[in-house]
């Protein structure tokens, strides 16, 4: 009886492993050993989209995740990432993780931003828009999830206010403007799945773009009309993420 208690057990055992109930590690904050590299945006019609963690939903960051010394690693990491990558912010799953945090920081000395102004580093977990602006203002965007690929122009609000957690599980409420705001929205689209580039209807190479903007054939950071594509369409005010 016993002998047959253990063939039944190793038999369970066998079929679990191999019925792919395994941890799906994008939930984690497991760092891979050749480290953290930046997902790429894949077309909507295109194979394999489904399966990218830019288009499947993070979840909320848990209590008793807050204060851990593997959130503030990996933390760390999407910052080394940042840095590394030359961004002014980082959303987790354009690191292929489906998890409510990303980053924003803008200094002096990055040389694709210079004009727009320092943004101090902030760290937003489980964040929820409560506030926008009545006016949008238009913006060229461009992506670590999207090299080689065109700027796209799309609308952000002009400023927000938002609520989120901090690593330590403290809440944090605020208001961004200017190039904050506009930092915030596009990580914010990629928690909320996908890019700018599944949104802008005008997209421009940036050599041409750059050229465009520097003689003033092109509006750059002004008022924009409700014609051109808002970035974080089908935000909601005050929601959780996880609700949209």
């Amino acid at each position: 009886m016993f002998k047959n208690y253990i063939i039944l057990t190793i038999l369970l055992m066998t079929a679990l492993s191999q019925s792919g109930c395994s941890i799906d590690k994008s939930l984690t904050f497991e760092i891979p050993k050749k480290g953290l590299e930046v997902v790429q945006h894949v077309p909507a019609d295109a194979e394999g989209r489904d399966k990218n963690a830019l288009y499947l939903t993070p979840r909320r960051i848990t209590e008793s995740e807050f204060n851990t010394p593997e959130l503030s690693t990996f933390i760390d990491t999407m910052n080394a990432v940042m840095l590394r990558e030359e961004g002014v912010g980082i959303a987790a799953n354009q690191l292929g993780k489906r998890l409510q945090i990303f980053i924003i920081e803008a200094m002096d000395d990055n040389p694709r931003y210079k004009v727009l102004g320092t943004v101090t580093n902030q760290v937003f977990i489980n964040p929820v828009i409560t506030k926008v602006s009545e006016n949008r203002k238009n913006f060229w965007h461009g992506c670590l999830s999207a090299n080689g690929e065109d700027r796209g122009n799309v609308a952000t609000f002009e400023w927000l206010e938002y609520e989120c957690k901090n690593q330590k599980g403290e809440i944090q409420r605020g208001r961004l403007d200017g190039f904050g705001a506009v930092i915030f929205q596009h990580e914010y689209r990629h928690l909320m799945n996908g890019t700018y580039l599944d949104h802008a209807k005008h997209l421009l190479p940036k050599s041409e773009l750059d050229e465009k903007l520097k003689s003033g054939e092109l509006p750059f950071f002004e008022l924009a009309n409700d014609t051109l594509p808002l970035l974080i369409e089908g935000f909601q005010l005050g929601k959780n993420l996880e609700d949209y």
